[in-house]
């Protein structure tokens, strides 16, 4: 991706960024509103895979851009890391696919649990979270171990503003096989579902959004952005009420294992986005060899053009790098 660093916002001070804890979630504040909330502890039904989330998620002007337990899928959590196959468990929740039994309701529906934070680091460009995870079976056995970072960090204007135009989300995992063996993590793609290929960082964006516009460094459109490759991929859609438009965009790590990976995207039936490492292949994960991936997530108030979209994914991509 090239993008002029005279048209890439870049970080801003943390000056403007706080956060609070209720004892089962932590909610960022930029300029006073809140902006993201991320449940650490959630009280979801065993079919619903269980796992921290990020709901609500609210551009700067105070926009909503997630949506949580939509009645057609209620397992969709706003932005989350979620995985349908990893093994025989279902980290995703709902229905499992495999080509034994096509979607069927295998009761293995597995859990990520929250241990602790292991720090909580304001003194960079933004609050960046460190927590650990253990991610168990439906029967409650171990599988996995998960380092996880975030960071929340907001983005100046491309003029030099001292108010932010958008900001960032940086979101990196490290799992651990703690399963007695191998695991391959694939998707139902892998299974035989065609382009059904979700599972990793994923995102449900509001009713409204259905209909709306991806854009790429290539290209624009809707439902043909499904299992496509490219570094980043942002989406636009309109707000019912407010009638104001707002940009989600995913920025991948370059290092990531199989980068570019393919998207998952949707904008006709309902609007999502995720990226997919999993999605045609499946990946071992061995004891011992832990897998890392780490991505970029832009909220945005309005709408973008290819010139507005590749500035956002360049500060995205900048704070990505910095961020280590």
């Amino acid at each position: 991706m090239t993008t002029s660093p005279a048209t890439a916002p870049s970080a801003l001070s943390i000056a403007q960024l706080s956060f609070e804890d209720d004892g089962s979630a932590l909610t960022f504040t930029a300029y006073g509103r809140p902006i993201a909330t991320y449940t650490y502890k959630p009280t979801d039904d065993q079919y619903e895979s269980p796992r921290p989330f990020f709901h609500p998620l609210t551009t700067l002007g105070g926009d909503e851009v997630t949506i949580s337990r939509p009645w057609d899928h209620v397992w969709h959590k706003g932005l989350s890391w979620a995985l349908p196959n990893v093994g025989r468990h279902n980290f995703w929740g709902g229905a499992t696919y495999t080509r034994a039994t096509e979607y069927a309701n295998l009761d293995n529906n597995g859990a990520m649990t929250h241990e602790s934070f292991t720090g909580i680091d304001q003194s960079g460009a933004g609050i960046t979270v460190s927590e650990s995870l253990t991610w168990t079976s439906q029967e409650g056995e171990p599988v996995i171990t998960e380092t996880r970072r975030f960071s929340v960090q907001l983005l100046e204007d491309a003029n030099g503003s001292d108010t932010a135009a958008a900001y960032v989300i940086l979101f990196e995992t490290r799992m651990n096989n703690i399963s007695g063996g191998d695991i391959q993590i694939g998707s139902p793609t892998t299974e035989g579902r065609d382009n059904a290929g979700y599972g990793g960082l994923f995102w449900r964006g509001p009713r409204s959004f259905t209909g709306g516009e991806f854009r790429s460094q290539d290209a624009a459109g809707t439902d043909e952005f499904m299992g496509s490759r490219s570094p980043w991929v942002a989406f636009t859609g309109k707000h019912d009420g407010t009638c104001r438009s707002s940009t989600i965009a995913f920025l991948e790590d370059p290092s990531n294992p199989g980068a570019p990976n393919q998207w998952f995207a949707r904008s006709s039936i309902f609007a999502c986005l995720g990226s997919a490492p999993f999605f045609s292949e499946e990946v071992p994960l061995r004891e011992g060899s832990p897998l890392t991936y780490r991505y970029a997530v832009v909220i945005a108030d309005g709408g973008v053009d290819t010139g507005r979209a590749a500035a956002l994914a360049a500060a995205a991509d900048a704070a990505l790098r910095s961020w280590r």
